[in-house]
């Protein structure tokens, strides 16, 4: 996830900053490039933290409930060849029994890859909302064209040295955290507003 988020928050960044160059500057532009580091972004984003714990929370609880079908899957598979060898059974009821407990591992497969799926397209989702409230952020921010560009920084891309001075990470991230903050605030107010009418 860290790795598309990244990637797309690349994207992204150069498509929000990428102003178009005012009237009366004769077609120039100030050729101010400022980077973010996307890591340190990401892991200090109270929005992105969260929706990770999320997620993590989300794939447990998902490997815990396959777990426990699959438990009781082998118990029963280990209760029918008991019976078999045991002779407590007919031809036709082990057959039976057999296409019944085959059905019933396609059915837990199939649980699996469809929630695996769900869970998939879940996160994309919300990475598609963190990096857009990232460059709307992004976008509030240069409101006043003093950048031509943000790019984003990561260890290994495609940015291998840029002067510390044209780093802004730490300013965009403390307004990125205010407003994750107000609009959690905000959503609490709501919530308690909603309460109390009822």
């Amino acid at each position: 996830m860290k790795q598309l988020i990244m990637i797309l928050f690349a994207a992204a960044t150069l498509v929000a900053c990428n102003q178009e160059v005012k009237e009366g500057t004769g077609g120039q532009s100030s050729g101010r490039i400022v980077y973010v580091n996307t890591d340190t972004l990401l892991n200090n984003y109270d929005l992105y933290k969260e929706v990770v714990k999320e997620f993590q929370n989300r794939q447990f609880a998902l490997e815990n409930e396959l777990q426990k079908k699959s438990e009781s899957f082998q118990n029963e598979v280990a209760l029918f060849q008991r019976r078999i060898q045991a002779g407590g059974m007919t031809q036709q009821q082990a057959e039976t029994t057999q296409q019944q407990l085959q059905k019933k591992e396609q059915d837990i497969l199939m649980y699996r890859d469809n929630a695996a799926q769900g869970l998939a397209t879940d996160q994309a989702q919300r990475t598609d909302e963190i990096l857009t409230k990232i460059q709307d952020y992004l976008e509030k921010y240069n409101a006043d064209d003093r950048y031509d560009m943000v790019i984003g920084y990561s260890k290994g891309g495609g940015v291998l040295y840029a002067k510390s001075n044209l780093e802004i990470t730490q300013e965009v991230l403390k307004g990125l955290n205010e407003e994750y903050a107000d609009s959690k605030d905000g959503d609490d107010t709501a919530e308690a507003d909603s309460t109390s009418a009822e």
